[in-house]
């Protein structure tokens, strides 16, 4: 696992922060909450700048930790990037990666 982002929720509902790895540096991605989507859409749209490039959904970890399972993609990424923000000490969020392993 690797932390590859660290953002901070603002009062509006807003998570903001920068996302960061050996070939992408964002300083500026926002999680804003998705409105009027269906029922299995997003619960936030990811952006950088203008540009939306991910999404992500609430979800609870076996232990009952909330956090959201995001998936970032971009024509230029070779495959889509899939992470969990989570919370960490004090009022700070981690973006956390991790290889997933393939399915028999």
């Amino acid at each position: 696992m690797a932390t590859i982002g660290t953002f901070t929720r603002s009062a509006n509902g807003e998570i903001s922060g920068s996302v960061k790895t050996l070939t992408l540096n964002v300083k500026s991605v926002k999680f804003v909450p998705a409105e009027g989507d269906t029922e299995n859409g997003p619960d936030y749209r990811v952006f950088a700048a203008a540009c939306e490039f991910g999404a992500a959904w609430k979800k609870q970890s076996d232990k009952g930790n909330s956090y959201l399972s995001v998936k970032l993609d971009d024509p230029s990424f070779a495959a889509p990037i899939y992470a969990s923000l989570v919370e960490t000490e004090g009022d700070e969020l981690a973006l956390i990666w991790s290889r997933r392993r393939a399915s028999n």
